[in-house]
């Protein structure tokens, strides 16, 4: 492991300690220490789907069902994988709750570094790069449940208790791997959604100063409001801070509509997503600095002419971010078929246990990221009739309120009752069976999405890096 790797911002580059000029271009492996309901298939947020597990399974199976989990879903046949696509980048999203329990706070447990360390290894063994994103903060920093937010509250904000807690687990962090040249840096808070914008900047400062006391060199990865898109109260740039954006296209989502032509309303094609990007990017940009896309990438249908469509998407947003000389990683590397470059096999021992609730999760739109509300209209367009006549200015942050309505209809109230039922698909489970399930997301069991591969591997950027 050579220390000339490790990198810092050098202008409007990222630069190892040689000099050379490096463009980190890969994967954020969502869904693995911050689960997401969608990538594997459980209802709701992660905390409640672990609590139901061990309800059903009880406590020592409970531990075998997900260690089984974190094992086999990233392994050294998917490092040599990505290697193998020319790409350098791995961002690993962490849940806070895998270092530190609510019911102890300020313990840090060292168990919960023993599979983020062990992907960091074996991503530096082939030549990656990693960022360490804390994607769920204690008290949660946004309002949706990718923060393993139960509620629509973004408690983080409001409570200096979940700060202090935030802050000391940053310091173990930089503490553990400040001698480490493949960890690219330190993105401390996932798309973070302050509704005063009041403390954000404060409480950003408190993390900066606090990692660099314990590590003055990795580059630091800082998120805009609202969802990695707000930088207009940010002042000037520090130093060895690469701010990013997260860059989801209209057309790529899945209620998308063509490509050119109107999604939600606005008609999107290559210029405006150039307009778009440059938008998202005009604090790094003004300022001359480095641009790191954090998060982007269509959702697929299954539907080849669709799918068609939504790669040219990703191949003009990739060209955009060459032009520009900016870092990106795609979201995502795996799950169970909607966006991964690798995914769960649809004939799978996991998928074929899991079928009966994906089915119903899809009747009531209740994935935020994978669903929509066409089965469930009868109920949803009353409310929103409703809230356009008593309610006709109501705007809350951040997204106003229609998307308040899908949150606490579909993703909450219809999502919570299925938690149960989604823990009780393994009951009575031996352990061979848990091992069995699990290997599911075995590299060598996932099937790969070529067309999405080949696209990445088109703009790995291998043969003008040298990779």
């Amino acid at each position: 492991m050579t220390g000339d790797a490790l990198l810092s911002v050098r202008g409007s580059t990222l630069v190892d300690r040689n000099g050379t000029t490096v463009v980190l271009r890969g994967f954020g492996l969502g869904g693995w220490m911050n689960m997401e309901n969608f990538i594997t298939g459980y209802p709701a947020n992660e905390e409640a789907h672990r609590r139901s597990v061990r309800r059903v399974l009880g406590e020592r199976q409970y531990h075998l069902f997900f260690d089984r989990f974190l094992e086999y879903f990233f392994t050294e046949e998917d490092a040599r994988y990505i290697a193998s696509l020319g790409l350098n980048l791995v961002r690993l999203p962490i849940n806070y709750r895998h270092f530190e329990d609510d019911m102890r706070p300020f313990e840090i447990d060292e168990s919960g570094f023993h599979h983020l360390d062990r992907v960091v290894d074996l991503c530096a063994r082939h030549g990656i790069y990693t960022i360490i994103d804390l994607h769920a903060l204690p008290g949660c920093q946004n309002q949706h449940w990718h923060s393993d937010n139960p509620t629509h509250r973004a408690l983080l904000w409001e409570h200096r208790h979940f700060q202090d807690r935030a802050v000391h687990l940053w310091e173990a962090i930089a503490r553990r791997y400040r001698n480490n040249p493949w960890v690219a840096g330190y993105n401390p808070i996932n798309e973070p959604a302050d509704p005063s914008e009041e403390m954000i900047m404060p409480f950003y400062a408190r993390l900066y100063e606090a990692i660099r006391a314990h590590d003055p060199d990795h580059v630091i990865f800082l998120e805009g409001n609202r969802y990695s898109q707000d930088f207009h109260i940010f002042g000037e740039p520090w130093e060895n801070v690469v701010y990013t954006n997260h860059d989801y296209a209209l057309p790529g989502f899945v209620d998308g509509g063509p490509y050119p032509g109107v999604s939600r309303g606005t008609y999107v094609d290559r210029d405006v997503l150039e307009e778009t990007f440059r938008r998202r990017s005009a604090y790094m940009l003004s300022r001359g600095l480095h641009v790191w896309v954090g998060e982007f990438g269509p959702v697929y249908t299954g539907d080849p002419e669709a799918d068609a469509m939504r790669y040219r998407v990703l191949r003009d947003q990739l060209e955009i971010y060459q032009r520009y000389g900016a870092s990106w990683a795609v979201w995502l590397y795996k799950d169970i078929g909607l966006q991964g470059v690798a995914y769960a096999a649809p004939d799978s021992p996991w998928m074929r246990r899991v079928e009966p609730m994906l089915r119903k999760k899809a009747r009531l739109g209740a994935d935020s990221w994978g669903g929509t509300e066409e089965g469930i209209t009868e109920v949803m367009q009353p409310i929103r009739d409703l809230f356009a006549r008593e309610f006709p200015d109501y705007a809350p942050f951040p997204f106003g309120a229609s998307r308040d309505i899908q949150q606490l209809v579909r993703h909450i109230l219809l999502s919570e009752p299925m938690v149960e039922e989604f823990a009780e698909l393994f009951r009575g489970v031996t352990d061979e069976e848990i091992d069995t399930l699990m290997r599911s997301f075995l590299f060598e069991n996932c099937r790969i999405r070529t067309p999405l591969a080949d696209v990445l591997a088109e703009h790995s950027g291998t043969a003008a890096h040298g990779r």
